[in-house]
């Protein structure tokens, strides 16, 4: 495949919400995600709400990673500092490789959003076993910029001069 595409490519993206407190009536940022996905044209592949555990989400995350049914994961939830925020940690060691201009591209449009503040923004993203995986911040707002900011134009063919899905399919 060339560096774009002329046709738009519809992408099986699963969602997962880490959360203690978060339910699927409480899961807006999911829900978000959920529905930007299918807006544009992709195919909700999963939609799951699991606890803040770093085995837990690496668990799925692999499960997902492994399988053909799944091309992106998006993971809201567990990036902050508290002690129980562990995404980071759990999906890390699962990338084959990062892709740091996520993060850093992330932390810049949040940066004009909300100031110094984004430097607790540990927003990651990499690609595993020709799965793109994304972690973002638990706020639907954190959610709507990594989707409307990034997302939306790095997950479809159509984007030039480049863009993920050349690596997922």
């Amino acid at each position: 495949m060339s560096h774009a595409s002329q046709a738009f490519v519809p992408l099986k993206i699963a969602v997962l919400t880490v959360s203690d407190t978060r339910n699927e009536d409480t899961d807006t940022s999911g829900r978000f995600l959920a529905e930007a996905i299918t807006a544009a044209g992709h195919q909700l592949a999963e939609k799951i709400i699991l606890k803040d555990d770093k085995y837990d989400i690496r668990a799925l995350v692999s499960r997902w990673v492994a399988s053909p049914e799944v091309q992106v994961v998006l993971i809201t939830g567990g990036t902050g500092f508290t002690g129980r925020d562990t995404t980071p940690e759990a999906v890390g060691p699962l990338l084959d490789t990062v892709i740091d201009g996520f993060g850093e591209l992330f932390r810049h449009i949040t940066y004009q959003e909300l100031g110094t503040s984004t430097v607790q923004s540990r927003a990651l993203g990499g690609l595993a076993n020709r799965t793109a995986v994304f972690c973002m911040p638990g706020s639907t707002g954190a959610c709507r910029t990594g989707w409307n900011g990034i997302l939306a134009e790095q997950l479809d063919a159509r984007h030039k001069p480049c863009n993920f899905v050349q690596h997922l399919v």
